[in-house]
C-alpha cells in the first residue's frame, strides 16, 4: 500500500507542477474543470446516487455549470471581483464555516441532511465550484505582468496542504494518542494535527525564503495558517460524508490513494479559502 502510494505520488507530483507552470490560464482552467467533473462523479455516492448514469449526469452538469460560468466572463478581463469568481470565493468561506459546525456536531448534525439528497448535492456544489474558481483565480494572479506568479502561489498552497497531510500522518503514527474527531475519522489525532501544522509552518518558511512571493509577512502568515486549518477541515468533512455513505474511498482512480476526492479533499477547502483571504479580504492584487 505504502509502496503504491509513493510510486503514484512520484508520478503525479511532476505532472501537477508541469501543469501549473507550463499551461496557460485557459488550458489550466480546462484541466481543472475535468478534475472537478471527476470529483462530481465521485460526490454522487455521497448524495445517494446509486446508478452509474445518474453520477455521469451529475459530472456532466457540473462541467456545464463551470463552462457556462467561464463563458460569461468578459473577454480578457477576469478580475477576481467579478460576480462569478468573488461570489464563489465568499460562498466558500460561508460553506466551510458551516461544514465546521457539521463536523463538530456529528453525528447529530447528520439528522439535518442525511435524508435530503438536495442538501447533499448542494454541499457538493459548494465544495467543487469554489475550488474551481480558487484554482483559476490564483493561477491568474498578476498574469499580465508575470506569467508564473500565480503558479508559484498555487504551488505554495499545495505544498502547505501536502505538508499538513504528511506531517499529520507521520506525527500521528509516531505519537498519536488523543483522538481528534473519533466520531468522524477515528484514525486522526491531536498529535498528528499539531504535527501537520508544524510541518506546514516549516514549509511556508522555507518556501518564503526562496520563492518570489511579494507579500507582507503578517498577511502571508494569516492566510497560510487559515488555509492549513481549512485543509484539515476539508479532510474531516469528506470523511464525514464517506462515513454516512458507508464507503472507505471515494473511488479507485488513483492507485494507492483512492479517488480524486480522496486526493483533493484538503485542497477543496484550502484553495478557495486562501484565495478569498489573499485576493478579497486583504486585497492583495
Amino acid at each position: 500500500m505504502l509502496k503504491s502510494r509513493l510510486i503514484t505520488a512520484l508520478i503525479l507530483i511532476p505532472i501537477v507542477i508541469a501543469a501549473l507552470f507550463l499551461l496557460p490560464p485557459p488550458g489550466f482552467a480546462i484541466v481543472t474543470l475535468a478534475v472537478c467533473m471527476l470529483a462530481a462523479w465521485e460526490w454522487g455516492q455521497f448524495a445517494g446516487l446509486a446508478s452509474r448514469s445518474q453520477r455521469v449526469w451529475l459530472a456532466v452538469l457540473c462541467g456545464l455549470l463551470l463552462a457556462v460560468m467561464m463563458f460569461t466572463l468578459p473577454a480578457y478581463h477576469h478580475s477576481v471581483h467579478l460576480t462569478q469568481i468573488a461570489g464563489s470565493l465568499w460562498a466558500a468561506l460561508v460553506w466551510w464555516i458551516a461544514a465546521l459546525l457539521l463536523v463538530l456536531t456529528y453525528p447529530g448534525s447528520a439528522a439535518l441532511w442525511r435524508r435530503s439528497r438536495v442538501l447533499r448535492l448542494l454541499f457538493g456544489v459548494l465544495t467543487i465550484v469554489p475550488f474551481f474558481w480558487g484554482m483559476v483565480a490564483l493561477r491568474q494572479y498578476h498574469y499580465e505582468t508575470d506569467h508564473f506568479s500565480g503558479a508559484w502561489w498555487l504551488l505554495y498552497v499545495m505544498l502547505l496542504v501536502w505538508g499538513a497531510d504528511s506531517g499529520a500522518y507521520m506525527f500521528g503514527r509516531l505519537f498519536g494518542k488523543h483522538k481528534l474527531a473519533p466520531k468522524v475519522s477515528p484514525g486522526k489525532t491531536w498529535e498528528g494535527f499539531f504535527g501537520g501544522l508544524v510541518t506546514s509552518a516549516v514549509i511556508a518558511w522555507l518556501f518564503g525564503l526562496w520563492a518570489p512571493l511579494s507579500i507582507s509577512p503578517g498577511v502571508l502568515l494569516t492566510c497560510s495558517l487559515v488555509a492549513a486549518l481549512a485543509s484539515v477541515l476539508g479532510d474531516l468533512t469528506e470523511s464525514m460524508f464517506k462515513r454516512e455513505a458507508g464507503i472507505k474511498d471515494s473511488g479507485q482512480l488513483i492507485p494507492g490513494h483512492g479517488g480524486i476526492l480522496d486526493r483533493i479533499d484538503s485542497l477543496t477547502a484550502a484553495v478557495p479559502v486562501f484565495a478569498c483571504l489573499l485576493l478579497l479580504v486583504f486585497g492583495t492584487l
